[in-house]
């Protein structure tokens, strides 16, 4: 059973930078969709960036120009860079995967990704 663990969430103040990781187990080959979604209490979660296996990306439009989104299929990590955080990227940060559905079905208004981590908590002080 596939099992994704995130880490590097954290307390910043606006402006500052994070990274978050995801390492992605319990499958043997590159996964086809890998991506990162953020959920506030009270509101629905949110795609904000994906990638496929060939390295295309999508973002959500308010992460665009501020996130970076990279993964090591060796490895089977996920990344996420975040600069210029603000206090409205307060949230719940999940990492999702899915082994088989990648190309045009991997983007940020996709949430029936196979697999998904518990979460990692980044907090934007003003």
């Amino acid at each position: 059973q596939a099992q994704l663990v995130e880490s590097g969430g954290g307390s910043v103040q606006s402006g500052g930078s994070l990274r978050l990781s995801c390492v992605a187990s319990g499958y043997s080959s590159s996964w086809s969709c890998m991506g990162w979604f953020r959920q506030v209490p009270g509101k629905e979660r949110e795609g904000v960036a994906l990638i496929d296996s060939d390295g295309n990306t999508d973002y959500t439009d308010s992460a665009k120009g501020r996130f970076t989104i990279s993964q090591d299929n060796a490895k089977n990590t996920l990344w996420l860079h975040m600069n210029s955080l603000k206090p409205e990227d307060t949230a719940m940060y999940y990492c999702a995967a899915d082994p088989f559905r990648g190309g045009a079905w991997c983007h940020v208004y996709q949430y029936g990704l196979d697999s998904w981590g518990k979460g990692t908590l980044v907090t934007i002080s003003a």
